[in-house]
């Protein structure tokens, strides 16, 4: 009876590891819980486009954006756990955990790490109304009239929002969450001047600071960021220790097989670390992430523990 099960459970792996060997042998998605035009679809369709050519099936991206992440990542938790259903998620995703605790599902319970992508700053910016010009004059705006600025974000939960929510803490100004259904429509009113400011990805961002249709007080790294370096960081702009970026990554459903969520990671950090994609990117402001899937898994855990106490500090919450 135990060689039986013994034969058996051997017979298994190795159908797995023929069945990873020959992956993937038809289209892969990638479901992008988010709006078409943010970072997440831009940088999908890069990624998509590099795993298609490298291993000759099609990588089809779609986007299925709702309930800030929440629609499109259901529709992964929901697929068959065999590698062809994708997820591309960011922090949005570690920010949800405490924000939205009773969703359906749980992104350490009901998906496995493959890899991380890339990760990049965001910038502060203002519409040119409004009348300053340095953070720290918007910071003294913001206290001088409370409640009467607003701020644009893709969505609750999203890094957006949480930059906006931690600025808030750490300056000590009440202004207001205005959240969208994606980023486009956030920077479309922005631009437009109905919604005075948002935190938004230094790579969609940038070349409207560059055009001055917009003005930019702050970014959000450690160091200034090489694509706007007369920009200075807001942590050195008036709010010391300040720090948010957007990362991105991918996950599949829990009990996708470990020999495909190898080959995915392998071929992932491989596109991430091509010289096409380091330089492309590097010119927008990204950089690519390389880690093991278990190494990625210790950064998620630690991401979610880090935008839980800064949630419950700032007091976010899905609704406004």
């Amino acid at each position: 009876m135990l060689r039986t099960l013994v034969a058996a459970a051997a017979a298994a792996l190795l159908a797995t590891a023929a069945a990873a060997q020959s992956y993937p042998t038809r289209p892969v998605k990638i479901i992008v819980p988010f709006a078409a035009g943010g970072p997440a679809d831009v940088y999908a369709r890069v990624l998509a486009q590099k795993l298609e050519s490298d291993l000759h099936q099609p990588f089809v991206v779609e986007d299925k954006p709702g309930g800030g992440s929440i629609v499109g990542t259901q529709v992964v938790a929901q697929a068959e756990p065999d590698g062809y259903t994708l997820l591309m998620m960011s922090n949005t995703h570690t920010v949800n955990e405490s924000l939205i605790p009773n969703k359906s599902f749980q992104l350490m319970r009901d998906f496995v790490p493959v890899a991380p992508v890339n990760s990049s700053d965001l910038v502060l910016v203002v519409n040119p109304s409004v009348p300053v010009k340095t953070l720290k004059e918007l910071i003294a705006l913001a206290k001088a009239k409370p409640g009467v600025l607003n701020y644009a974000s893709s969505g609750p939960g999203t890094p957006y929002h949480m930059a906006g929510e931690l600025f808030k803490a750490m300056a000590g100004v009440n202004i207001v969450h205005v959240p969208y259904k994606g980023s486009s429509g956030a920077r479309t009113d922005v631009l437009g001047g109905q919604v005075q400011m948002m935190f938004d990805a230094i790579t969609t961002m940038a070349p409207n600071v560059e055009a001055g249709k917009v003005r930019a007080l702050g970014t959000t790294g450690k160091v200034r960021s090489t694509v706007l370096p007369n920009v200075p960081t807001v942590s050195e702009a008036g709010v010391p220790g300040y720090e948010a970026v957007i990362w991105l990554g991918i996950m599949a459903p829990k009990g996708t097989p470990r020999p495909i969520i190898d080959k995915l990671n392998a071929e992932i950090r491989k596109a991430v670390d091509s010289p096409e994609v380091k330089g492309a990117w590097a010119k927008q402001g990204a950089v690519g992430m390389s880690m093991s899937p278990d190494e990625f898994g210790e950064f998620l855990r630690g991401d979610i523990d880090k935008w839980a106490k800064i949630v419950k500090i700032s007091g976010a919450r899905r609704d406004r």
